[in-house]
């Protein structure tokens, strides 16, 4: 639990540097963005490693658990995230879609799977 959690906090410290890094540190230095980004996503294979793991120690109900609730927020990013596009693209609405706001429905979907999947096998 404690090694997913520093790959956790790796990946969020890893994004900030790539996204505020070129606005606050190094300016337009395409070369060092690069080198963050490409950091981001090596930390973020990482933590995917370090939750396959950790995962694997899990008994059988909590496996199942978290299976279902990611299986549940995959499929709302997808389909939610699908048609929150089409209503961009076709002008429906006014804002602009944002990956941070597919990022943020995965994430509360995945939360309240994970509640309601607790509840349900308790």
């Amino acid at each position: 639990m404690i090694r997913l959690a520093i790959w956790t906090v790796s990946w969020v410290a890893a994004i900030a540097l790539a996204r505020f890094g070129p606005d606050y540190i190094w300016g337009s230095n395409q070369l060092l963005t690069v080198g963050a980004i490409l950091l981001n996503l090596g930390i973020g294979l990482g933590l995917i490693v370090a939750n396959i793991q950790h995962l694997k120690t899990l008994d059988e109900m909590m496996q199942k658990i978290q299976l279902e609730a990611m299986g549940i927020s995959l499929g709302i990013g997808v389909i939610g995230g699908i048609g929150y596009a089409l209503l961009n693209a076709s002008n429906i609405i006014s804002i602009d879609a944002e990956i941070a706001h597919l990022v943020i429905l995965i994430a509360v979907s995945y939360l309240v799977a994970i509640f309601v999947g607790y509840r349900r096998y308790q």
